[in-house]
């Protein structure tokens, strides 16, 4: 295994390698304001939610690491602390990564990519119309954590209006996360799109503890015919299942491919039952 100290590597040697391993990363669409009303509009992807009460997400319009200047979004948001948070999806993308040219001061990225502004309900910065979500915050802080070239500057944003395009939304008005087509940042040049081809659920133990792997039959936990992934699914079941202390358990090789077939296809009772079966 190769291991790094960032004390002796470069900002982008650094850059490089984190973009890369901290991925996929959402993308926070900003759009701000200045106070002669200029429109900027940029995206990053140093972003992410993190609370619910009071909901609030915080992006990173970090410092340049080429020439360690700031971003027009930065010296916006210190003016006039509001921005909207537009969620990007992969009909945008292209006319997104347009915008994140370094075009002059006061140059209004929404003419320069194409984009429609529409007007917000309770802020001032407009909305990414074509934008599958639009989120209208309050900047409560901005926090630098440092001077230097590449280093972030934490904008806390608490969402006060959320708005949803009919096209995501299925009968509840509740989101279809395969209907979103979301776009994310990875490194270098690479993006992902999360379509319903590469959605799969992996069933959350909220208020039921999992038996753990210690719990599983000794010849499932010892069988390096399934991998540990499909152990964890195994050991995700909350009741210890019950077997014939005078009954062996032996899986055929029919059995443990019926087995694996139905933890790929997230049916772990399924797979459990099949276990049953096979004293």
């Amino acid at each position: 295994m190769l291991t790094l100290d960032t004390d002796q590597l470069s900002t982008q040697e650094i850059q490089q390698y984190l973009q890369y391993a901290i991925a996929p990363r959402p993308i926070c669409f900003a759009s701000t304001i200045d106070l002669e009303g200029n429109v900027n509009l940029s995206p990053f992807s140093f972003f992410n939610l993190f609370s619910m009460n009071p909901p609030i997400c915080i992006f990173s319009p970090s410092r340049r690491v080429r020439d360690n200047t700031t971003k027009h979004t930065l010296e916006n948001i210190k003016v006039v602390p509001e921005c909207v948070i537009n969620i990007v999806n992969y009909n945008m993308v292209q006319q997104m990564s347009l915008s994140s040219c370094d075009y002059p001061k006061g140059t209004n990225e929404f003419i320069k990519a194409g984009f429609t502004q529409l007007a917000s309900e309770l802020v001032k910065p407009p909305r990414v119309a074509e934008a599958p979500i639009q989120l209208e915050c309050i900047v409560q802080e901005v926090i630098s954590l440092g001077e230097n070239a590449g280093a972030g500057n934490l904008v806390i944003a608490l969402i006060k209006k959320i708005h949803l395009h009919e096209s995501i939304l299925d009968a509840s008005n509740q989101i279809d996360q395969a209907k979103l087509d979301l776009v994310a940042r990875l490194g270098g040049d690479w993006y992902a799109r999360i379509t319903e081809a590469n959605l799969f659920k992996v069933e959350k133990p909220n208020t039921k503890l999992g038996i753990g792997f210690d719990q599983l039959p000794n010849a499932i936990k010892e069988n390096d015919s399934f991998t540990p992934n499909e152990k964890a699914q195994l050991a995700n079941t909350n009741t210890v299942p019950v077997f014939n202390a005078s009954n062996e358990l032996k899986l055929s090789s029919e059995k443990i491919q019926q087995i694996k077939a139905a933890l790929s296809n997230n049916e772990t009772e399924l797979a459990w039952a099949i276990i049953q079966t096979s004293v």
